[in-house]
């Protein structure tokens, strides 16, 4: 192996990106990283709306499928997992980067949560990952990683985050069991990843996201935001090799700010 082979940590791997929704996603940073480390994609969409951004990207970065697949219909990941099947692609990794919640519930009193809104935060945010995992794992190859992404609002009443962050928990608990299940089937690694705040489309639905961004980076041991890049280059990181023997992780990456006590 050439040194330049060896800087490509995820070289021969094939990795399914979900939550590619326009440039400025995390998941769009996470699929630049891991093509650039060597990695074949598939890119995966919700709906037409956002699937011109996925085929550009896909175009961008080369080697990448494109597949429609809506998390919240259980058909479709069974369609999913067909289209895989069929072209006999074997995934050495998966990134679960979705979460949705109704804007109007992402301001205000968390008491105010509605049935129907805490029914649809958790379908899609948390239990989406337990059913992509349960219908890809027959294509999980050995030693294959599973990465989610979550936020410190699963364990912290941030304000404005509400619903999404009990979701969050419920999503972070989900990774534990997931990696006692999936361990045992040729060693399949589930961990998470606690971005800090990101500017992105989804986080600017979050009421006062603004000054959530200016206090993190007031009070974060290293004085500044993340940014998505540095949660793409650890996603990398749980992907590759080097992380053999995590699973069942929360990693935070957020500038240090989870650490803080009172400020």
């Amino acid at each position: 192996m050439t040194a330049t082979e060896s800087a490509h940590l995820l070289a021969g791997k094939t990795a399914l990106v979900s939550g590619v929704a326009n440039r400025w996603s995390i998941a769009t940073a996470i699929a630049r990283a891991y093509r650039a480390h060597g990695a074949s994609l598939v890119l995966t969409y919700e709906g037409e709306r956002t699937k011109p951004e996925v085929d550009k990207l896909a175009q961008e970065l080369g080697q990448s499928v494109v597949a429609q697949c809506d998390v919240s219909a259980d058909q479709s990941i069974a369609d999913l997992h067909g289209l895989l099947s069929e072209s006999g692609m074997r995934l050495n990794a998966l990134v679960h980067s979705i979460a949705f919640a109704r804007k109007e519930e992402l301001s205000g009193k968390y008491l105010a949560t509605s049935r129907a809104g805490f029914a649809l935060a958790l379908d899609v945010s948390a239990y989406s990952l337990v059913a992509l995992c349960r219908e890809l794992a027959p294509l999980f190859s050995d030693a294959a990683s599973v990465v989610a992404l979550t936020y410190l609002g699963s364990v912290r009443a941030v304000p404005n985050y509400n619903i999404m962050g009990v979701a969050k928990a419920a999503l972070e608990s989900s990774v534990r069991y997931l990696a006692a299940d999936l361990g045992q089937m040729g060693g399949v690694r589930v961990n998470a990843i606690s971005a800090g705040p990101i500017k992105t489309a989804s986080a600017r639905a979050v009421g006062g996201f603004t000054s959530i961004l200016s206090d993190v980076a007031a009070k974060s041991p290293l004085r500044r935001n993340a940014v998505a890049d540095d949660v793409a280059n650890a996603a990398v990181f749980l992907a590759s090799d080097l992380s053999c023997a995590i699973t069942g992780h929360v990693l935070y990456v957020d500038a240090g700010y989870n650490i803080m006590g009172i400020t």
